[in-house]
């Protein structure tokens, strides 16, 4: 079978460049998907992107489908000839379309009867017959949520189309998509590259990149990106610094250049007066540049950038870089030289005009319940109840700040920095700053208890708030990040090692709201919520389902006990005696579940007249002096290991007891001995559940 290299790329004006890699490994795996579907076999395949295309190329690609024969069945003989033998209409029908007379049909004979049988010859199609419906399929199932509209076309895509090129080796396969026609013609660089209109031929499909380079233009995104980072870490180096490299940053820098050339800006030294978090911010997201740290982390007055040009005169391309930051950064010591003016205290009537929700108050409101609950908090935790109720007062002051309405981004950090020059103590300042974390997934936890606190008491709050007025989330909706909280809190708790217990979180937040809160189940909602994210957190630490649903069962409300049941059950299920011993206690459960009759208090020995029950009986009784300590000092591990131990009379037990006797004092008994060892295990988690 003859193959090729197929390349499909379309051309367009400057494509939204958060979307970009998106947008091109999606249509990349649009294609594949078709050809596999088509039994077109490749090697390989690569996407491509830059600003102003979208391309694939699939290498030693076959060149057509396989021919095969194809069984077209008729109807059954039964049915294809009458009682004198001639064909029926239906048969006569079949054949006809198939474009074959009844006596050309062969049979086909099964168990079930006989049928009429047509052997088709069909050819496979060529790759330049299917490939150009193949891009439509693709191109509409792009991820596009505004799609536009140019010229007097009535065509809608993400951005105006200019060119497709659809080649197999060094052939063009004709077609059209989007109103274009395909064409060998690529699009160069917009301005290093003018020849033709700016457009470059291209040959043969496996020259793409070698074409594309000779045009200014680096196709391949990774490629890109990579030089991108080397470019940017040298520049650094040469100032003597560390370049701050966002990943995000990095996605959207790769996305908007065909031809990085990095070069080196800087700024007046007096702006490093400022925080460092909103100069950075500033240069991030305002101008897509690169901050540069010393040695020593401190902010430099240098920054990095990537042109998407190769100059002939740098430094006008630097100076015209340098002029654009100058007015951001002079904003951002403007607004911080105001806000100092105004104390945070003083920004607390303020919050008075500001709604958190409707139902629920303003931000004095949601400040003042903050502040309460992280008193209540700090108490828990043998912290200052002082200190975390003022970080809870004034939590939320610094979102009226000036450099905060500008850069949202810093909110909590501005707030520690206005703190420490109001002279609040260090813990509150950092609290101030901690209350957000952790922000996002992998982010950090609050450096200090106090921070701890603050942030805990946020995030109750606001999932007593809204699942206490009905509006808990719902799909893919969560206007409030409850989700993000409830994760948060999970977090925070364990991994600070806390002692609090969610249920009394939640309670102590209710009373806060007095009369708001109109759902009377709320704490039940907030605590089954809470629980669902503790599968999606001890699932990313690697701990499988079965053990988290063997904790699940008892519902542990406080976070660093169930981390360590989980710990334990992960423990349990690594000793050999775990599969029987689970495969037991699902057996009893299963036993006590059909028993209508009532328990005792305890065991009558007595009554226990097999050697293998009164084993049983003495030897759990045993193990049970060692559980009591252990599972006092909630030291879960201790307990599984000990119950463990009794394995084998457990077996014995089955074995040669029946547990269902005659004798109904007899079987209770027995019963009643079954279910306090199930029981002593139940204490920890319902191992019954474990695969």
């Amino acid at each position: 079978m003859t193959t090729e290299t197929l390349l499909i790329e379309l051309g367009t004006e400057e494509l939204p460049p958060k979307a970009l890699s998106t947008l091109a490994s999606t249509f990349h795996q649009q294609i594949i998907t078709q050809l596999e579907q088509a039994d077109l076999a490749f090697e390989s395949s690569k996407w491509f992107a830059s600003p102003r295309r979208l391309a694939v190329q699939v290498k030693a690609l076959a060149a057509k489908q396989a021919d095969k024969v194809v069984e077209k069945r008729g109807p059954a003989t039964n049915v294809a000839f009458d009682a004198d033998g001639k064909p029926t209409k239906a048969a006569e029908g079949w054949a006809r379309s198939n474009g074959i007379t009844v006596e050309q049909a062969e049979r086909l004979t099964t168990d079930k009867g006989e049928w009429l049988l047509h052997k088709a010859s069909q050819s496979g199609k060529t790759v330049a017959e299917l490939i150009p419906a193949m891009v439509v399929t693709a191109l509409g199932k792009l991820p596009i949520p505004k799609p536009m509209r140019w010229g007097s076309e009535r065509i809608q895509f993400i951005r105006p189309v200019h060119t497709l090129t659809m080649m197999f080796g060094g052939e063009l396969i004709a077609g059209e998509a989007l109103g274009v026609a395909s064409a060998n013609q690529l699009q160069g660089h917009r301005f290093h590259y003018q020849e033709n209109d700016g457009l470059i031929t291209l040959d043969h499909a496996d020259n793409y990149e070698a074409v594309l380079e000779s045009a200014f233009v680096i196709a391949d995104y990774d490629k890109r990106k990579a030089l991108i980072v080397e470019q940017v870490a040298k520049a650094a180096a040469d100032i003597n610094g560390d370049a701050i490299v966002d990943a995000g940053l990095l996605e959207e820098v790769t996305s908007i250049n065909e031809w990085p050339v990095t070069l080196v800006g800087s700024f007046d030294e007096e702006f490093l007066s400022v925080p460092a978090e909103p100069l950075i911010y500033s240069m991030q997201d305002h101008q897509k540049y690169f901050p540069v740290k010393d040695k020593d982390g401190q902010l430099k007055n240098q920054f990095i950038f990537v042109a998407n040009i190769d100059s002939k005169d740098p430094q006008q391309v630097i100076f015209g870089n340098e002029k654009v930051i100058r007015p951001r950064l002079a904003d951002a010591e403007f607004f911080f030289k105001t806000d100092k003016k105004q104390s945070l205290e003083s920004r607390l009537t303020s919050l008075e005009s500001v709604l958190f929700q409707k139902q629920l108050g303003t931000l004095k409101d949601k400040s003042e319940r903050i502040a309460a609950l992280s008193g209540f908090i700090a108490e828990q935790i043998g912290e200052s109840k002082a200190d975390a109720h003022r970080a809870g007062l004034l939590s939320k002051t610094d979102l009226m700040s000036e450099m905060v309405l500008e850069f949202p981004q810093v909110q909590g950090t501005m707030g520690k920095y206005y703190a420490q020059h109001d002279g609040e103590s260090e813990a509150i300042s950092q609290a101030l700053e901690d209350q957000y974390r952790p922000r996002f997934a992998g982010d950090s936890l609050p450096e200090a208890n106090i921070g701890c606190a603050v942030a805990i008491a946020d995030k109750v709050d606001s999932l007593v708030g809204i699942f206490g007025i009905g509006q808990a989330p719902k799909g893919d909706k969560d206007p409030f990040a409850l989700r993000r909280a409830a994760i948060g809190l999970i977090r925070i708790i364990i991994e600070k090692e806390l002692n609090l217990d969610i249920a009394s979180l939640i309670a102590h937040s209710q009373t806060l709201f007095g009369d708001k809160l109109t759902n009377d189940n709320v704490a039940v909602d907030v605590i089954e919520f809470v629980m669902g994210r503790f599968k999606a957190y001890f699932e990313e630490q690697g701990i499988s389902v079965d053990v988290i649903q063997s904790v699940l069962v008892n519902k542990p409300t406080s976070p660093l006990d169930f981390q360590q049941r989980v710990s334990a059950v992960a423990h349990f299920k690594t000793l050999a005696e775990s599969e029987t011993l689970a495969a037991a206690n699902k057996r009893v459960g299963n036993i006590l579940a059909k028993f209508d009759g009532e328990l005792l208090a305890d065991v009558n020995t007595s009554l226990l007249s097999e050697a293998a029950e009164q084993q049983l009986a003495s030897a759990f009784a045993k193990v049970a002096e060692q559980v009591a300590p252990a599972m006092a000092n909630k030291d879960y591990q201790s307990v599984l290991t000990s119950l463990a131990t009794i394995k084998e009379e457990i077996d014995n037990f089955f074995e040669h007891v029946m547990v269902m006797a005659d004798d109904e004092a007899v079987k209770t008994n027995r019963l009643t001995l079954l279910n306090n060892i199930r029981n002593s295990f139940l204490a920890v988690a319902d191992i019954s559940v474990l695969q």
